[in-house]
């Protein structure tokens, strides 16, 4: 038992390794990875006590079913799912392993569930309410516009570097998933407002690059952004759940209605797949059809 508790540990460390800087996985995927090999390496040596490569088929599909019955909704049983094969993919081709125990295991059928999408009253109300009388408000005010105008991450925004900002091309440089950088256009709005931080800025002691930093010099953490925004969002009457990633939402939304094309918002988002972008915009399956037509004949 210890030692196949150990042969779990090491194997998961070289894995942790192979998806961070061969696979290049963000921070925040490869911490939910290890987080949820971690619980199925538990179950496994709870129930089992073999070591990763003595996994069979059935074991997982018990684990899945434990996983129901404890309540976890599809969706975090797909994630779960996901993060196991990814595992076993990286066994077959990295540690010598035959078959990967987990591809025949099916993953729980599940809708995804859109985000809601704010009118562009709602959008000026929450960045209205932020006071911009003060060094923070100037700050505040200037992430709300960007992360709106630019329909960037929360992960994006935070991580936005000096050397980022194109003011005279009209764009920023967006580092997104897995280190895609792409370019993004600015708006005259969002520009001035970052200017504005900028001279406030320069009072602050610090050799952080990023653009948003806090009182003490330092970057941003996404709680904070999480924050910021619903606090703008009460002061402005605004009850609603939000996140950043409504804000995201509701610029590709917006921009569809405006008459932009969905492969400039596929590229402007910074989405893989073209699937994706639909999701995010509530497109018509005969609309996703006629642009992959399009791509097709290209």
């Amino acid at each position: 038992m210890v030692e196949n508790d150990k042969k779990w540990r090491d194997t998961a460390h070289r894995y942790r390794t192979y998806i961070k800087l061969e696979k290049r996985l963000s921070d925040n995927t490869v911490a939910s990875y290890m987080r949820d090999l971690e619980l199925f390496s538990r179950f496994i040596l709870h129930n089992y006590g073999v070591e990763p490569k003595r996994v069979e088929t059935a074991m997982i599909e018990r684990y899945m079913g434990w996983l129901f019955e404890q309540g976890r909704r599809k969706s975090s049983q797909a994630r779960i799912l996901s993060a196991i094969k990814s595992f076993y993919n990286y066994l077959l081709f990295g540690e010598r392993l035959d078959v990967s125990p987990a591809e025949p295991v099916g993953a729980p059928k599940c809708g995804r569930p859109l985000p809601d999408v704010l009118s562009t009253d709602e959008i000026d109300r929450i960045i209205a309410a932020v006071d911009t009388r003060t060094v923070k408000g100037r700050r505040d005010s200037a992430i709300l516009e960007v992360l709106y105008s630019c329909g960037l991450r929360v992960s994006e925004l935070v991580s936005l570097r000096l050397c980022d900002l194109f003011f005279g091309e009209g764009y920023i440089r967006v580092i997104g998933k897995g280190d895609k950088q792409r370019l993004v256009p600015i708006s005259a709005v969002a520009r001035d407002k970052i200017q504005i931080y900028l001279e406030d800025r320069r009072c602050v002691q610090s050799r952080d690059e990023r653009v948003f930093l806090n009182n003490r010099g330092s970057g941003l953490t996404r709680v904070m952004i999480f924050t910021l925004l619903r606090q703008a969002a009460l002061r402005a009457g605004i009850t609603a759940r939000i996140s950043p990633h409504t804000f995201r939402h509701s610029f590709a939304t917006h921009l569809l209605r405006g008459g932009a094309g969905i492969r400039q918002v596929q590229e402007m988002l910074g989405h893989e797949s073209i699937v994706t972008t639909e999701i995010y915009t509530h497109l018509d399956i005969g609309d996703l059809r006629r642009t992959v037509e399009e791509c097709l004949t290209v």
